[in-house]
């Protein structure tokens, strides 16, 4: 068979898939001892034909596959992907680009130039910094905090790039009480610890006390970076980023960095009906989002932005006499990230942000809020159903009496398949976390989740 051949019958196989997502049952109809029989044994001696094989993997995997990318889907703050951003991503596993110089990827480094400039305007931060495209949020994070690490450390004549933290002025990192478990995993790679941070109380609703990050920075006394969030992961709140950032500007000492951890959060600063609650964001030094979650890019997808390009670049760059590094203005990718060979990322947010332009960016991401609140008004009025938090964004947590009957419920919903979410513990008690992130949600599918929870509820 033709490698043309191979191909189509490949795109049907994807297609006839993507037919099913609007109805197929949402979570997986197996166990894993029947995955493993299908996709297992023995390695034959002298393989099989590639149609066979092709044939084969959709087959075997079909009924272990989350329709993760369908309109149901609510589980871990998860978008789909734009049709635009997944036919783009089709092309650039075809074109098979290694996006690490411009000399070997020129037109992938071209369209992060081009879709990093668009993003800057959209999010409406400094048009000079500098952004790289990461796997997701959590490396976008680290880049950040890398960059972070390198800059403040730097006011204070020390190069950890080359000396690395023995010796070095000790860092003091601040975060919020519920800042996300990839800031401490970040901050755990890069040799900052995850128990030694100072954490700062937070509200009810997870934002940080602005009041209380004041006291706590009259104990810092050495190089330091705080750690905010745009969009709490189990109630989608803001911490108050302008009074955070006046804070940190009001430090006698010039050697402090503000991150801004914006997975998904940091979309609302593209939506003019939500931009208020990002207030404050652009007075930061480094923010990180994820393209896989409201841009709905497949994976895999982040975003690092930080305003100050010549420590982003010191902290992650490398040379050898054998990289064709550019010496003009051309942009080696990667200068902005941790990785060396990696995917041609830009191609897929250069067609995601194309397609849609600002006002479609807009109007997905405050959509999706509506969605949110739509299911909160029709699970809030049952008996023993209780919405725990304010719905100012795409997430909602929802509890049924007690613990023990939350996850009853969660376990329900995931066995009925009609959509799929997950449970959080949050502030010691058992919750059902909804998060609606996906372009291709509808009332219709909010209206039939909901009822399938109250059915599970009611069971």
């Amino acid at each position: 068979m033709s490698d043309a051949a191979l191909l189509k019958r490949t795109q049907e196989l994807a297609l006839e898939f993507l037919a099913t997502l609007p109805h197929r049952r949402v979570g997986p109809a197996v166990t894993v001892d029947e995955l493993r029989a299908a996709l297992g044994g023995p390695l034959s001696e002298h393989g099989e034909e590639p149609l066979a094989t092709i044939e084969r993997l959709a087959r075997a995997a079909d009924p272990g596959l989350v329709g993760m990318a369908g309109p149901r889907y609510f589980g871990f703050v998860i978008g789909g992907h734009l049709p635009a951003a997944l036919a783009a991503d089709w092309l650039t596993s075809t074109w098979d680009q290694n996006a690490t110089l411009y000399v070997s990827a020129p037109s992938n480094s071209v369209a992060e130039e081009v879709a990093a400039g668009w993003l800057l305007e959209i999010l409406d931060l400094p048009r000079t910094a500098s952004v790289g495209y990461t796997t997701g949020g959590m490396m976008a994070n680290f880049t950040a905090l890398a960059a972070a690490r390198h800059a403040v450390l730097q006011r204070r004549g020390w190069d950890v790039e080359a000396r690395g933290l023995y010796g070095a002025p000790e860092i003091d990192v601040v975060i919020g009480a519920e800042a996300h478990v990839t800031i401490l995993a970040a901050l755990q790679m890069l040799g900052l610890g995850r128990e030694r941070v100072k954490r700062v109380p937070a509200d009810g609703q997870g934002r940080m006390d602005a009041a209380a990050l004041r006291e706590v920075l009259k104990a810092c006394d050495g190089p330091l970076i705080v750690c905010s969030q745009a969009g709490n992961v189990n109630t989608g709140a803001f911490d108050p980023l302008d009074e955070i950032a006046t804070a940190v500007r009001e430090r006698p000492q010039r050697d402090a960095w503000l991150h801004v951890d914006g997975a998904f959060g940091l979309w609302a600063q593209a939506a003019p009906a939500l931009a208020r609650l990002t207030q404050g964001a652009g007075r930061a030094d480094s923010w990180a989002a994820d393209s896989h979650k409201w841009l709905n890019v497949p994976y895999d997808s982040g975003i690092v932005i930080v305003n100050d390009p010549q420590a982003h670049r010191a902290a992650m760059t490398i040379a050898a006499p054998y990289l064709v590094q550019t010496g003009g203005n051309e942009r080696d990718p990667f200068d902005y990230v941790p990785e060396f060979s990696r995917r041609a990322r830009g191609f897929t947010v250069w067609a995601a942000l194309r397609s849609l332009g600002r006002s479609g960016i807009a109007d997905l991401v405050e959509r999706c809020c509506v969605l949110a609140r739509r299911f909160a008004d029709q699970l809030r009025d049952e008996p023993g159903v209780e919405v725990l938090n304010d719905v100012v964004l795409n997430q909602v947590l929802v509890r049924f009496t007690s613990d023990e009957r939350t996850r009853e419920v969660i376990a329900r919903v995931q066995a009925d398949g009609t959509c799929w979410l997950g449970g959080t513990t949050w502030h010691g008690m058992a919750a059902m976390r909804i998060s609606v992130s996906n372009w291709s949600t509808t009332e219709e599918d909010v209206d039939l989740s909901a009822a399938a929870i109250l059915r599970a509820a009611r069971g």
